[in-house]
């Protein structure tokens, strides 16, 4: 027997729990139809002791077994939908912490553009203060 990857003997139990009962939904589907086990795997292009290790929840079942038997029932539009984007919270919450991120960095440099601008407003009125006024020539003739 080969050796199980350590990535199926490392899978959290709620996850387990999930293959479990979907594969014992599978299996109710398949009964629903009144399909034998012989007649499911023939359809699904596999062994009948694959279909079963499907049946059981076992996570090395290919997800190419998972998808065909999806598709035999009419569900395999939502195996798509499993990792949308707009359903992964994970990255939603990074994305809604680096637009914070972001909004404050803008804030920041928007008020230190602001003040080097008022700098140097102030820095060119004292030079002009300084500056001497010219000569009229007029006057000096």
């Amino acid at each position: 027997m080969a050796k199980a990857s350590p990535a199926l003997t490392q899978l959290p139990p709620s996850t387990l729990a999930a293959l479990q009962q979907l594969g014992a939904d599978l299996a109710v589907a398949r009964l629903r139809r009144k399909e034998s086990l012989k007649t499911w795997a023939k359809r699904m292009g596999v062994s009948v002791p694959t279909l079963l290790r499907l049946e059981a929840g076992e996570p090395s079942v290919s997800l190419g077994v998972l998808a065909t038997a999806l598709w035999l029932i009419g569900r395999d539009a939502a195996f798509g939908a499993l990792a949308t984007p707009k359903e992964d919270r994970g990255a939603l919450e990074l994305d809604v912490r680096q637009a914070e991120t972001l909004g404050k960095e803008r804030v920041r440099a928007t008020a230190q553009a602001k003040i080097k601008r008022a700098s140097q407003r102030q820095s060119q009125k004292s030079d002009a203060a300084r500056a001497p006024e010219p000569e009229d020539p007029v006057q000096s003739s």
